[in-house]
């Protein structure tokens, strides 16, 4: 078995969620509307909103995360994955979502200072 050894003890109190129900229902009706009204095509836009809100209302060991990715850095890696979908005859598929995760994590960073939104 694996085990990690950390340098100090992280206190479960300074980490918390501090996004609420009614940001969260707005945004899932607008990324639906959106991404229903562009095709698919505005799904980037959809999936970016909803990360940002995710993630802009995490905060870790008392260190808040933010995401800096946007619609057009994910819009260029979609049309790829969408590609590779197509000639592969869906094989890519289920490589997709890691790709996705990974994009994620890529545009995902700790705030050095911490505030509240």
């Amino acid at each position: 078995m694996n085990r990690r050894n950390y340098t100090r003890s992280v206190n479960p109190q300074n980490s918390y969620f501090d996004g609420g129900l009614p940001s969260y229902v707005g945004r899932v009706i607008f990324g639906a509307i959106l991404t229903i009204f562009t095709f698919g095509l505005a799904a980037p836009w959809a999936i970016v909103n909803m990360y940002r809100w995710e993630i802009n209302h995490t905060v870790i060991d008392g260190k808040r995360l933010e995401f800096v990715g946007t619609g057009w850095r994910l819009f260029g890696q979609w049309i790829k994955w969408w590609f590779l979908t197509l000639i592969t005859l869906g094989i890519y598929g289920f490589w997709v979502h890691i790709k996705l995760l990974d994009w994620k994590a890529r545009h995902t960073f700790l705030v050095d200072e911490f505030y509240d939104f």
